[in-house]
């Protein structure tokens, strides 16, 4: 038997192979699971489908993944009728995995003090508001003592130049949570985020993640950046019956980057640096 024989639920999200949101799904799969996934909604006259194409790509072949569905977190409607077939396909569910962001590249490029109005209030719907809508929409599908799992990044807590208007999405990200983890208390459900360090994703290139990688691995405790299969392994921990008595928290899987107060060992390499210069 596997962590998750037996478990059902939902992962709203994935974009492709490389996204957070995949790498906790393959493992919940590996491990007996069941899942309904979601995709970004391709436009009518789009023949490609690419979003569609991206999380098939996925899931073919795959025994515990159920069904594929698109999902516009903007419309409450299509909220409803993907926990309508959650519910067809699996009656109640164990978990829900919310691994949606998104911010104009423009408002991401531009300095945070110029976000667009309309940029701020998109990014803070698809971003921040679409946890609060999920979790109402899934509380009738939701089984007493489930999980649900939001992705956040260490930008909403300090200032990570680049990640501008996402920051403080992601900070508003983690109030949410907290909030929803205390209404849905009473049945025992869970909600937390996992804050993963910078990995090579979709979202993370437009956001300008993907650039800390270097500064990660010289100034974290372990050295290294995480991997894909590390976040996966920590996300599925969170929606597991193993993490039963956590709720309300934002677990950092970085190498314990958001533990320096200092650069670390990089200081090492820039004060040789800095006496040469004076010699």
């Amino acid at each position: 038997m596997g962590l998750f024989t037996g478990k059902k639920g939902l992962v709203l999200g994935v974009a492709n192979d490389w996204s957070i949101g995949w790498a906790i799904s393959n493992f919940i799969l590996e491990q007996g699971g069941e899942i309904g996934f979601t995709h970004l909604p391709d436009k009518p006259d789009d023949d490609k489908q690419k979003n569609r194409r991206r999380v098939e790509k996925c899931i073919q072949g795959i025994d515990g993944a159920k069904f594929l569905v698109p999902l516009d977190v903007q419309d409450d409607e299509q909220i409803r009728n993907v926990m309508k077939t959650a519910e067809e396909h699996f009656g109640k569910i164990d978990f829900l995995l919310h691994s949606i962001a998104y911010a104009d590249r423009t408002d991401l490029q531009n300095e945070t003090i110029e976000t667009s109005r309309d940029g701020f209030k998109m990014a803070m719907d698809i971003s921040v508001y679409s946890l609060m809508a999920v979790c109402r929409e899934a509380r009738a599908v939701l089984n007493d003592n489930a999980s649900v799992l939001t992705m956040s990044y260490y930008g909403g807590e300090k200032i990570v130049p680049r990640y501008n208007v996402m920051g403080i999405c992601k900070a508003a990200l983690e109030a949410t949570m907290r909030y929803m983890a205390f209404e849905l208390g009473p049945r025992g459900i869970r909600v937390n985020a996992l804050s993963a360090g910078p990995l090579k994703t979709l979202a993370g290139s437009a956001a300008g993640v993907n650039d800390m990688m270097e500064l990660y691995q010289h100034m974290s405790p372990l050295g290294r950046n995480v991997s894909h299969d590390e976040v996966g392994r920590a996300g599925a921990f969170l929606l597991s019956d193993l993490s039963n008595g956590i709720t309300a928290e934002v677990l950092h899987i970085d190498g314990g980057y958001n533990a320096m107060g200092a650069p670390g060992r990089l200081m090492e390499q820039m004060i040789p640096k800095a006496l040469a210069g004076r010699a």
